[in-house]
């Protein structure tokens, strides 16, 4: 069993960090979802400042079990918001450490609506805006806004479990990279 420690204890993130970390490695993982703080705004709204956000939980998370937990995988998911050629979009940055190795990636883009993308120019969170537009109760702990604007046919957790995947590539073929 290896062991993993995630930059949330959003169930949503340790789910997908475990189900995608374990699927690679073939084994069960002992997954632990850490609070730790991203450094960043609540709500980051440009793509460097999302990417910062998860390479800064995974430091903190390492600052905090690495010493205890050498071999163990660190990771973090950090949502953001920017604005791309075609619009704003949400997406998210995953950072992984594992034995001193990093690996940055990203999620697709959802494209964002105005109106939302208005209310987090003015300080807003994802979250709750969704929440109220949609009539839930804390989706981003669900299947976030990405389930709400599909249809639930894409969710948070699928997504993020992609993006951890492809993230993942370095370590399956070191030799490479």
């Amino acid at each position: 069993m290896a062991d993993c420690f995630v930059g949330s204890k959003n169930p949503v993130k340790v789910e997908a960090a475990e189900f995608a970390i374990g699927d690679m490695l073939e084994m069960p993982l002992f997954t632990v979802g850490l609070d730790v703080k991203s450094g960043v705004a609540e709500q980051p709204l440009t793509s460097q400042e999302t990417r910062q956000g998860a390479i800064n939980r995974v430091e903190a998370c390492m600052a905090l079990m690495r010493e205890d937990y050498p071999d163990a995988w660190y990771v973090a998911i950090e949502g953001g918001v920017d604005v791309f050629e075609d619009g704003p979009a949400t997406f998210a940055y995953v950072a992984i450490c594992h034995r001193d190795k990093w690996s940055v990636g990203r999620s697709a883009n959802l494209p964002l609506p105005p109106s939302v993308f208005q209310a987090l120019q003015e300080g807003k969170e994802l979250g709750p805006e969704m929440d109220r537009l949609f009539d839930t109760k804390n989706i981003k702990q669900q299947g976030g806004a990405i389930g709400l604007l599909t249809h639930h046919r894409a969710t948070r957790q699928s997504v993020y479990e992609l993006a951890i995947t492809l993230a993942l590539a370095p370590f399956n073929f070191p030799d490479l990279y």
